[in-house]
C-alpha cells in the first residue's frame, strides 16, 4: 500500500537572551503534533523536562490542557495542534517558552520545506552550537553570571559554582551525534516528569 510521507520542515531554534547564541537546526515532520515537538525540543536543546512549557504564536497560546489554562480564551490544547498549523511558509515564527519562572524563550523559525529522504529517520538534528544552560539557574541573566563566575577565580561566587559543577561547565560543548542517538529513543528521549525520582 502506498503511503504518503509528510513534508519535512527545517527549523532553527534559538534560545533568546544568550550571547553567543545557543541554537539547533532540526528536520521535523511538518505534521508533528506540538506536544511531540515539545519532547523533541527538550532533547535537542538538552533540557530535562522539569518545568511548565507553552508555545506562542502572536497572542495565541498552545500547551498542556489543565484547568488554569482552559480559562484563558487564547489557549488551545497542543495535543490537537500540529506544527504546520502554525508554521506554513519560510520565515514564519513561533516561540517555545520553557520554565515560566526562569523564562527560557526559544525562537523557532521555519527555514525551508523539503521532501523526506526515503531511508532517513525524523526528527533529526543537523546542526547547532553550544550547550544548554543547567536547569534552575535563573534564566539568561543568571546563566551568564554563573558562566562568568566559573571562568574567573577571583569572582566571589567562583568557589560555589565550581563545587556545584565538579566536572566543569563547558558552554561551548555540543554533541550532534549524541542528540540524534537520544532522539531515536521512546518519546524522542525526553524525560517524563519525575522519571529520575521514580527509578
Amino acid at each position: 500500500m502506498y503511503q504518503i510521507r509528510p513534508q519535512i520542515y527545517q527549523v532553527k531554534v534559538t534560545l533568546q537572551g544568550i550571547e553567543p547564541a545557543i541554537w539547533r537546526r532540526l528536520l521535523i515532520p511538518a505534521d508533528l503534533f506540538l506536544h511531540d515537538f515539545h519532547k523533541v525540543l527538550q532533547t535537542a536543546m538538552g533540557w530535562e523536562n522539569q518545568h511548565l512549557h507553552i508555545f506562542m504564536r502572536g497572542n495565541r497560546l498552545f500547551g498542556p490542557s489543565d484547568d488554569e489554562w482552559k480559562q484563558n480564551g487564547r489557549f488551545q490544547d497542543y495535543t490537537i495542534v500540529r506544527v504546520n498549523d502554525l508554521l506554513r511558509n519560510p520565515g514564519d515564527e513561533i516561540v517555545y517558552q520553557y520554565d515560566l519562572g526562569d523564562n527560557w524563550r526559544h525562537l523557532i523559525t521555519l527555514e525551508k520545506q523539503t521532501e523526506p529522504e526515503p531511508l532517513e529517520y525524523y526528527p533529526l538534528c543537523v546542526d547547532g552550537a553550544r550547550e544548554c544552560p543547567p536547569e534552575d539557574c535563573g534564566g539568561p541573566y543568571g546563566y551568564q553570571e554563573m558562566i562568568a563566575a566559573v571562568k574567573d577565580p577571583s569572582n566571589p561566587q567562583h568557589k560555589f559554582f565550581s563545587a556545584l559543577f565538579p566536572d566543569g561547565l563547558d558552554p561551548e560543548y555540543f554533541d550532534l551525534e549524541e542528540i540524534n542517538e537520544i532522539l531515536l529513543e521512546d518519546d524522542y528521549g525526553c524525560l517524563l516528569p519525575f522519571d529520575e525520582e521514580d527509578e
